[in-house]
């Protein structure tokens, strides 16, 4: 299972990954830490990331970038409209009303959305994660703004399916900073909350959260936001400076030229992050536009004079914060700044006035949010054990539910007929379930909103979902219970319907069937009471006509009761009682999702993205086989007026060059466009004449290494069979004078073939190549070995011999004592044992057996 974190941020992204040492920030192709956020369509193929950043200036039309700022958004949206002055690409209104990219494909044009697009910068993050971990990258955990919407929650789903990738969490960027500050923490305290600000100002918003810490767990107390306040506002505001400026003094209106447009945008920003270390900077560009070079020159505090309707806006989001987590600006312990846009010296000043606290940069502050996404992917990954670390998250918005009223009006679609209720309020935790009872005959459907309690205009409709058909048993209305899901990734759904229908039946209830009949009362209860993911705020919401009202007889935690308990059996077989049954009917469910992509559609754009990950495919490997068609042409250019002169004749070599000459030429004229195909044969056709000649010469290099072998494997063999070792003599002298014949005639072979290469001049084709003496040296090796290593016969078992008696040789004068009955027990003991006695030692007797002091003495005479 892949553990991967992607930070995709509205200039560039950053991938980091979870090993078995900790969290690593992978480098792309180019060695680099982060990867511009940039598609860059070209008559042949994509550039993608860094190579897109590049074919920006030369292709600015067709190089899509800022797509996080497009997708699930509306074409009329404000911000938008806004935020399509400064874009260099064309985008119009789709038939859905969202923004269709215009980009040249393949020399027609073609029209994406914003999702392709998004999708096809993921798979390119995919890819370095891939090439970095040497496997699969399915599983991941993606960063998002808190303020994305249901439906940008929803569209960033879509990409990564397209793109081949599987979210196990959409985890909001702010929260991903936290945790990544926290679970390292070892000093937090047990009781007592330790509140944290952290403020992190991107490349096109800022966003602020408020964390709460304690040992082991991290709780998101408040979120605020800014959607359009980030390091390109500042950017845009030294552009504009300068655009007004070059247009007086020389007399060039940038505004009318896009490539014009992207370089004077360019310079701004590394005009910006000087200013951050210096009290002023330069501004040169060379040939800007209409072949001038311009001249521009900033002091810092004009700077922050020209940004000042900016800067007045950082407040706003700060104090925002602060109310909805109910805190003081003494209750906040520390503030942390990340983004790439935080470096501005006058955010960090206000900062410091606002906080009354120097802001902490303790963290990277590109980095952080993908070291995030890293760790929570770890902590949802069976394959990593990561220390004990809960992450409270909080869901930033507002979600109510409703639906048209069931009396005779109910096909009256006046707002008075409406009806409404808060299920997920600003603040709920994610994720969370709620269950919702509607009494209903027949069909009905509801409405999923987001709607803001402070906002005076209508609630913006998400989803609708049709619940049924059904029918009741006695065509009154049934007790439906819905519920409703808000998942980890902060989309709500309704996952489920059901109908409960009780009815009264009469039953014989013996000893056996009650104790039946309870258990399935009480299956049916567990069943009904099925636990969802456990929140702290779910509940069960009974749905009448006139108003929402609470279930009184809903469970905790959004687990439903049937309201019917078990009822007491009697244990007598003849009494007969009766018995009330819950019946339980999953209802069908319809959704439709406003502004989402459909399967069918997903599909397609899987499929596209295919094909065009294949056509860049195709044309790497052309351009590979390309280069190594114009390597060839210059190395052996090189190597035949070097190296290789002496083992080529001159016509062969003039012959050669002009070759190489011609298809050099070719390369660069008519052979600039070709397929792979035209490449690989014009490569073997050079090869054709230049393999003998690199043949020649390496023949030439190894001969003498290869022909050391063979001599000292000859020499090896013919000393070992002429030496007079001991160790050699089992071996009979026929065998060895084969050794000996072989060596002569491997001598011989080498001998001739030596001189006759002598003769021969380095250009012509050689007669002793390296591969016949190795093989040699193998024949050799194949006939001297099994008989010089030929192991020696085993000695010979030597015959038992008869052990002697152990009593002491009789003193002068004492007869010897006979012991004729011990002869067959000793003899049995020689048998048995084998060769029982060596080096003077003896075998003692088995167990059991009488030792030789036993036996009776003989004391008759002699």
């Amino acid at each position: 299972m892949s553990v991967v974190g992607f930070d995709f941020g509205n200039e560039s992204c950053i991938v980091a990954v979870a090993r078995q040492r900790g969290i690593d920030v992978v480098l792309n192709d180019e060695s680099k830490r982060e990867t511009p956020a940039i598609v860059c369509f070209g008559d042949k193929q994509r550039f993608i990331g860094t190579a897109g950043a590049a074919s920006t200036m030369i292709n600015p039309k067709n190089s899509i970038s800022q797509m996080k700022r497009l997708i699930g958004k509306k074409f009329a949206d404000p911000e938008v409209q806004s935020d399509l002055k400064s874009l260099p690409f064309a985008v119009t209104e789709g038939p859905d009303g969202y923004p269709l990219i215009h980009a040249r494909y393949l020399g027609e044009p073609r029209v994406f959305t914003a999702t392709q697009v998004f999708a096809t910068m993921l798979g390119n993050l995919k890819e370095i994660a891939q090439k970095n971990l040497n496997a699969a990258v399915v599983d991941c955990c993606i960063g998002i703004p808190i303020y994305f919407t249901d439906l940008q929650r929803r569209a960033v789903l879509d990409a990564a399916t397209i793109a081949g990738l599987h979210p196990l969490h959409l985890i909001h960027e702010t929260t991903a900073t936290a945790l990544a500050y926290g679970i390292y923490k070892t000093d937090l305290p047990e009781n007592d909350q330790l509140n944290v600000a952290f403020v992190d100002v991107g490349h096109a918003s800022m966003q602020v959260c408020i964390a709460g810490f304690k040992k082991g767990q991290l709780k998101v107390l408040a979120h605020s936001y800014d959607r359009s306040l980030g390091g390109r506002d500042f950017d845009e505001a030294l552009f504009h400076h300068f655009a007004a400026k070059f247009k007086e003094e020389y007399k060039i209106d940038v505004y009318q030229n896009a490539r014009a447009s992207l370089r004077l945008r360019t310079a701004c920003e590394k005009l910006k992050k000087v200013l951050s270390a210096n009290p002023e900077a330069p501004l040169n560009i060379e040939c800007l536009m209409d072949e001038k070079d311009v001249r521009g020159h900033i002091k810092r505090d004009d700077f922050e004079q020209l940004a000042l309707p900016i800067l007045e806006r950082v407040k706003g989001p700060l104090e925002k914060a602060l109310a909805e987590a109910g805190l003081t600006v003494e209750n906040i312990h520390m503030v942390e700044v990340v983004g790439s846009g935080s470096r501005v010296p006058a955010i960090n000043k206000i900062l410091t006035e606002f906080f009354k606290k120097e802001p902490r940069r303790t963290m990277n502050a590109s980095e952080c949010v993908a070291r995030g996404a890293a760790l929570q992917c770890a902590i949802l990954s069976p394959t990593f054990k990561v220390r004990e670390f809960q992450v409270n998250e909080s869901f930033p918005f507002s979600i109510s539910l409703s639906w048209k009223g069931s009396g005779s009006d109910s096909q009256d679609n006046s707002p008075d007929n409406k009806q409404s209720t808060l299920v997920f309020p600003k603040g709920n935790s994610i994720p969370s379930v709620k269950v919702l009872t509607f009494f209903r005959a027949g069909t009905f459907s509801v409405d999923v909103q987001c709607h803001d309690q402070s906002d005076l205009e209508a609630p913006t409709k998400i989803s609708t979902y049709t619940i049924g058909p059904f029918k009741t048993e006695n065509g009154e209305k049934g007790r439906i219970k819905v519920k409703v899901r808000l998942s980890l990734h902060g989309i709500v759904t309704v996952d489920s319907a059901t109908l409960f229908e009780e009815e009264e039946i009469e039953v014989p209830v013996t000893k056996e069937s009650a104790e039946e009949n309870s258990k399935m009362e009480t299956d049916e209860a567990s069943a009904d009471t099925a636990a969802p993911p456990p929140s702290s705020n779910d509940s069960d919401v009974n749905m009448q006509d006139a108003k929402a009202v609470p279930d009184t007889n809903g469970a905790v935690n959004g687990m439903p009761e049937t309201g019917d308990k078990p009822v007491q059996m009697d244990t007598d077989a003849k009494v007969e009682a009766p018995k009330k049954k819950v019946k339980k009917t999953n209802i069908p469910i319809a959704e439709v999702v406003y502004g989402a992509m459909s399967t069918a559609d997903v599909q397609k754009a899987l499929e596209k993205e295919f094909e065009m990950a294949l056509q860049d495919r195709v044309m790497e490997d052309t351009k590979d086989k390309k280069n190594a068609v114009e390597a060839y042409v210059y190395d052996m250019r090189n190597k035949l007026n070097d190296k290789y002169q002496e083992f080529v004749q001159a016509s062969e070599s003039d012959e050669f060059l002009a070759k190489l000459q011609e298809v050099e030429d070719w390369l660069y004229e008519d052979g600039e466009d070709e397929t792979k195909g035209v490449y690989v044969a014009k490569l073997e056709e050079l090869k054709k004449q230049g393999d003998p000649i690199e043949e020649r010469y390496k023949e030439h290099t190894d001969r003498d290494a290869v022909i050391d072998q063979l001599v000292y494997c000859i020499n090896s063999y013919r000393e070992v069979a002429l030496s007079n070792d001991p160790k050699f003599d089992h071996i009979d002298i026929s065998e060895k004078q084969k050794v000996l014949n072989e060596c002569g005639e491997a001598e011989n072979w080498l001998r001739e073939k030596k001189q006759q290469q002598s003769l021969l001049p380095k250009y012509a084709t050689p007669v002793l190549l390296s591969a016949d003496i190795r093989k040699k040296a193998e024949a050799v090796d194949r006939s001297c070995k099994p008989i010089m290593t030929k192991p020696r016969p085993a000695k010979p078992a030597s015959p038992a011999t008869p052990e002697t008696p152990a009593t002491p040789p009789p003193q002068d004068g004492e007869p010897q004592q006979q012991q004729p009955e011990q002869q067959p027990q000793e003899d049995a003991n020689a048998s048995s044992n084998g060769n029982a006695k060596e080096n003077g030692n003896q075998v003692p007797p088995a167990s059991g057996e009488p030792m030789e002091t036993d036996k009776p003495e003989n004391t008759g005479s002699a």
